[in-house]
Order: C-alpha cells, then structure tokens, then sequence
C-alpha cells in the first residue's frame, strides 16, 4: 500500500524544477505582457539590473571620454599651428565623421551584436586618444579626431540599443531617462575636468586621462553578461532577405526625424554657449566664475532625476515641450544678464528642465515610436540631432560672436524656440490619437 501510495503522489523532483527554474528564465526578468506594452507595470519589471547598470557606466565613461576633448581641442590645434578656420573644422570634425557613418552604425545594431559593436567603438575611441598624445601637426589630429567620430557613432548608438533591448516597454520612459541623466552628466563633468586637467597638466596628458576612460568602457562591455543579440535574430526573422536597397529607412528613422529636429535646436544653444561662454564673460568683462555653469547643471540634473524619475514615463511629450521652452528662455535670459555668479548659477539650474530633460524625453520616445526592432535606427536618428547640435552649436555662435554686439549673442539663440514648436505641431497633428505625444 505504500508503494501505491507513492506511485499515485505527483513526482516532487518535478515540482521543484518547475517553481526553480521560472524565476530564472528572461521573461520572468522582463515580462512579455510589459515588453508589448499596454499590459499593467509589474512589480518584477526591474528598472536597474547588472546589466543595466554596466551599459549606464560604460556611457557614462565614453560620453566623459569624448566631452574631455570638446572645450580643448581648438586650443591643442592651435597649439599645433592652426589658425581660426582649421580650428573651428577640427573641432567639428567629429561630429561631421560621427553623422556620416551614424547609419552605418545603426543597421549594424540592428543586424549584430552589440558587444561585438561596442568593443569596437571603445578601441576606436582608445587609439584616437592616443593618437592625440603623440601628433605631430594639425594633419594628424585632423586624422585622430576623425578617427574618434567614427568610434563615437558606433558606441553611442550600440550602447542606446542595446539598453532599450534590455528594458520592458512599461519602463522604457524611466530607463532611457536614466540613460540621458548618464549622458548629460558626461557632458557635464567632461568639459570641466577637460578644462582644468588641460592647465594643470597639458593637453596631451589630459588625452591619457580621456584613453584610460575608454579603457574602462572595455572592461564594462566585456563585464554585461547579455551579448546584445539582434531582436529579429531572437524572433527568429531575417536579419536581411533580399537584396539591399538604398532607402531613407535604412539611413534613418523616419518617424523619429521630427524628434531628432526639436532635439537638435533645443542642443544648438546649448552647444554654443558650452564653447563660447568663456568668451563671452571676458568680452563683457563679467566678474563671474564661468565654470560654476557645468557642476550646477550636473548636481541639479542628478538631483532632479531622482526625484522626477517617473515622469518620462507618465508625462506627455508636450508637458516637457513647454516646460523645456519656458527653461530655455530662462536659461538665455540669465546668460545674457551675467551679472553675477547667481546668475550663472540659475542658468546651470534652468539648462536641466531645457536641454537636460529633452534629452532623455526625446530619446525615450524615439525608441517607443519606431519600435525595439528599429531600436538601432531610432537611436541613430535621434544621436543624428546630437551631431548637428554639437556641431551648428558652436558654428552659429562663431558667427553671432564675430558678427553682432556680443550683448546680442544669448538673445539671438532664442529664435531656435520658434523653430522648434514649427517642427512639433505637425508632428503633434500626425501622432494626434497618442496622448503621450
């Protein structure tokens, strides 16, 4: 009878494979209910996991590594012997060679693997710095800076899509969030520690420090368990049927254009007064401590995505529309009053709710509308504004600089507001039934 007994009883051992295997499975990581979206958030939809939170250092650490460079690449290329013009070409070199291959990066994203992408970006990223450290002549930091434009669109769209991989849809706004509060932070801290390395130990020792940031960004690639396999590879589609033609989507996002547009005229003011408030302070002879601006945006930013990390995900594009022109106005406004350190104090505070959360909000949004298998295009759109910005930003400011009363530089920045409120009402229209939009 005993033995009956146990022939009738279900097998334990199966019972305990079934309740200890699930837990450890993707989905019950990322749910598929809250990775299709529409689903109610799960308590298990983790926001922060190690992954996650490898991919958050290693932008962190390319983004400072490529900032380093941005306030003192034209005083190395003079240093060199350049004058003005090849100055100012140098120093948008990146950007320009970054835009260029963008959406070579981006099919690539979407067709490989993203360590495989990343790793070489961040070797790209090594030599460049490297190579700055031993150039002779402003040939071969044109060469160098090139160079690092290239591993810049690779990392910068690898690392984006491979973190909007590994996030479900439900917090897909508060992800990418923290991802833009890792890159504007960079942007932050970067210039800064550039400037000050650069006077307290030159220009080329200041590029050992940016390559050993890159170094960093290796160890943190090759420490992320997940690969970055390709979406369609994991649903079993083809990577590429057919033959290729050349098409606006195989470049870029199309619907995500619109998005790279407003983010791109929210970056041009902030690109410029980033190369050109040093200028502007001394031509105004401001008594004021210029580099109080980066630190404050960066404690404020840090602050306030703590605080606010919800609302990329519960907030419409709108809400942050409004609020990013109100700081923007603000943030001009202060600049251009400069009359003492409260007021660069406040602008630094007010670039956050401008350029610092339409970062993250464009971003977030770019990744939700094209979808987790355009994922690498959307990100190459959207990484597209950040070129133009990075390099029409100090460009247009050269030209204000050069060209008006330099009471007029600030003020003159503010008609990209207008512009970009003519670019969002017919997206606005378009995408009219979304109220996220």
């Amino acid at each position: 009878m005993v033995a009956a007994a146990k022939r009738a009883n279900p097998p334990m051992p199966e019972i305990r494979k079934e309740t200890a295997v699930q837990p450890m499975t993707r989905d019950a990581i990322t749910p598929k209910d809250s990775s299709e979206g529409g689903g109610p958030r799960r308590s298990h939809d983790r926001l922060i996991t190690r992954d996650i939170a490898l991919i958050m250092a290693g932008t962190f650490f390319y983004m400072t590594s490529s900032m380093m460079g941005t306030p003192i690449i034209a005083g190395f290329s003079q240093a060199l012997g350049a004058n003005g013009a090849i100055m100012g070409f140098i120093a948008g070199a990146l950007s320009l060679s970054s835009l260029v291959c963008r959406p070579i990066a981006g099919n690539l994203s979407d067709r490989t693997s993203k360590r495989r992408l990343a790793i070489l970006g961040a070797s790209l990223f090594l030599i460049a710095n490297l190579w700055y450290y031993f150039v002779p002549n402003t040939g071969w930091l044109l060469c160098a800076r090139i160079l690092n434009g290239i591993g810049f669109a690779c990392i910068s769209v690898c690392m984006s899509t491979w973190l909007s991989m590994l996030l479900p849809i439900s917090r897909m706004g508060a992800g990418m969030g923290l991802y833009g509060t890792m890159n504007a932070l960079a942007q932050a801290v970067g210039p800064d520690l550039g400037i000050r390395a650069s006077r307290a130990i030159g220009y080329r020792h200041t590029f050992l420090i940016a390559a050993g940031l890159a170094a960093c960004i290796i160890v943190c690639v090759l420490l992320i368990k997940d690969g970055g396999v390709p979406v369609r590879e994991r649903l079993g589609a083809h990577a590429g049927g057919g033959r290729h033609r050349l098409h606006l989507d195989s470049l870029f996002e199309p619907k995500v254009i619109p998005l790279a547009l407003i983010f791109m005229l929210f970056a041009i003011p902030y690109f410029a007064n980033q190369a050109f408030i040093v200028e502007y302070a001394a031509a105004k002879h401001a008594h004021v401590i210029v580099s109080l601006f980066f630190p404050c945006y960066a404690l404020t930013l840090l602050v306030s995505r703590i605080l606010l990390r919800n609302w990329f995900d519960t907030k419409s594009f709108l809400f942050f529309m409004i609020t990013g022109t109100v700081c923007q106005v603000l943030m001009l406004g202060s600049l251009a009053a400069m009359a003492n350190n409260w007021f660069i104090v406040f602008a630094g505070i007010a670039t956050v709710g401008a350029y610092g959360m339409m970062s993250s909000i464009t971003q977030a949004k770019a990744v939700v509308i094209a979808g987790k298998a355009r994922s690498g295009m959307a990100n190459t759109t959207y990484y597209a504004g950040i070129d133009l910005g990075m390099f029409l930003g100090p460009l247009i400011g050269g030209f204000l600089y050069g060209g008006l009363p330099i009471s007029w530089f600030y003020p003159a920045l503010l008609v990209t507001m207008p512009l970009a409120w003519a670019v969002y009402i017919p997206f606005h229209r378009m995408h009219g039934a979304r109220k996220d939009i």
